[in-house]
């Protein structure tokens, strides 16, 4: 095999195992949230703000003061287990819907007058400078996804007040992903529809650039 279907191969298993994760959690945090409250609940409810606070914690320059605070956080919730356990619906329900309000925050903030906005910082790092109408394309796009994350936590928070927390969990989490998927879907519909070819980049292509220009600036000048 070839360094290009090598390279291939271990990007589609990468973005495999990331698909299958996320379809594998979603799954489970159905389940959890839809059975009665119980330690192993609250904990499944409690695992991403867990996870993304290790994360940091081990890309912080105070790695072992960090994860120590991590360690000691997790006592801390392990000591309010029976508070945790009768709020894990309120746990799923936050955890949710304060995602996508602080996703529609990120990018709507970046719509501001006299700010790039998101979707646009995007694009340039696939393109460099932008053309005008990839500009117009892109800020428009950056409405797009915002409402679309509003939508989102507002659905959630009616569901979760006016239904069972079966059904609010099936919107949340069995759903999530289809909506998601169908949201790009109809992002990229629309700029294949307006924009030319030469300006057409896919999702994973503006991720693929953008990680890698994340990764260069987190590298120290000497």
């Amino acid at each position: 095999m070839n360094k290009t279907g090598a390279a291939w191969l271990t990007q589609a298993c990468r973005w495999g195992g990331l698909l299958a994760l996320g379809i594998g959690y979603a799954l489970i945090s159905h389940l959890a949230a839809s059975a009665a409250p119980g330690l192993l609940q609250a904990g499944i409810a409690m695992l991403p703000l867990l996870a993304l606070a290790i994360v940091l914690a081990w890309r912080s320059p105070q790695r072992p003061v960090m994860l120590a605070l991590c360690g000691l956080a997790c006592l801390a919730f392990y000591g309010s287990r029976n508070w945790l356990i009768a709020h894990s619906s309120w746990l799923f329900f936050l955890e949710h819907a304060g995602t996508y309000s602080l996703l529609c925050a990120t990018f709507g903030r970046t719509l501001f007058h006299g700010r790039t906005p998101m979707i646009s910082q995007f694009a340039r790092i696939v393109h460099g400078e932008l053309s005008p109408a990839l500009a117009a394309y892109t800020r428009a796009a950056t409405w797009a996804w915002t409402f679309y994350f509003a939508g989102i936590a507002g659905l959630s928070l009616l569901l979760f007040w006016l239904t069972p927390m079966s059904v609010w969990s099936t919107f949340a989490y069995l759903l999530g992903i289809p909506l998601l998927v169908l949201m790009f879907a109809a992002e990229y519909a629309a700029r294949c529809y307006v924009l030319p070819p030469g300006e057409r980049a896919g999702p994973l292509e503006a991720i693929q650039a953008y990680r890698q220009a994340s990764s260069q600036s987190r590298v120290p000048r000497s």
